[in-house]
């Protein structure tokens, strides 16, 4: 279910009407781009955004590289323009945080072309998973250049939930009960610079997703119904490190 956030009619029904054709394009990114296409204007920042978040870590990987790839050819760049967008992945990747304003024209259109926005969204977020499950560092990049090209967090959390429920495998092991605010953040999935009330709404969300009463419909064998109360148990345990840091003194 897409998440209701105030104002944000056109992103949700963007959401509802790219996240399904997603999954007819068996979750490939570069797939839905040959469909729904991106202005110039667009394609600067997307390139520029790739070379941001594969940077992440360090090192460039060849997924990164492939993908990127495979982006010109769904966008259908001639030699010239794909020199422009190997040129702004360059500049991207050479970004040690992306300053405020950054994006600030794409920014202004944004809430005119919804759609166009939210399959930027998915590129996106299609290069934070390559890998799978994105790492802190890769999440947390692909976060700030979907703030910065004008919309909200919360839709990268839509299209990463879109990922985990279809494409991510099973996480397999549980975390340790957090011993510090870091731990807890990294449970929750959210930064120790999330407000209270940001933090409050990822919990309730994770808590929701693994509801009882939700758990009850999925048929689960006793081994997956004991791994879920276990995972209940510490996003509960992360929450209270969440509100024992943000308590007035």
């Amino acid at each position: 279910m897409i998440k209701r956030r105030p104002a944000s009619r056109r992103l949700d029904n963007a959401l509802r009407y790219l996240l399904p054709r997603l999954t007819h394009c068996q979750n490939q990114a570069a797939e839905l781009l040959k469909q729904q296409r991106l202005p110039l204007f667009g394609q600067r920042y997307l390139f520029f955004f790739l070379g941001y978040i594969a940077k992440a870590e360090g090192t460039i990987g060849k997924a990164d590289i492939h993908y990127a790839e495979a982006l010109m050819a769904a966008l259908s760049l001639n030699q010239r323009q794909r020199k422009r967008a190997v040129h702004w992945f360059t500049q991207g990747k050479t970004r040690g945080q992306l300053g405020p304003l950054r994006a600030w024209w794409l920014t202004m259109v944004t809430p005119l072309l919804a759609q166009r926005a939210v399959m930027l969204a998915i590129c996106l977020c299609h290069s934070a998973q390559l890998h799978g499950r994105p790492s802190q560092a890769r999440r947390y990049r692909c976060e700030d250049a979907i703030v910065q090209s004008g919309l909200p967090v919360g839709v990268s959390d839509d299209i990463l939930d879109h990922y985990a429920a279809q494409t991510w495998p099973p996480a397999t092991t549980l975390p340790p009960a957090p011993k510090s605010y870091q731990d807890a953040c990294e449970i929750l999935g959210i930064t120790r610079h999330d407000s209270l009330q940001e933090a409050k709404r990822i919990w309730r969300r994770k808590v929701s997703s693994i509801h009882p009463d939700k758990l009850a419909q999925q048929q689960l064998t006793h081994t997956e119904l004991a791994a879920a109360k276990e995972r209940l148990l510490r996003y509960q345990q992360a929450w209270e490190f969440i509100k024992q840091r943000h308590k007035p003194s």
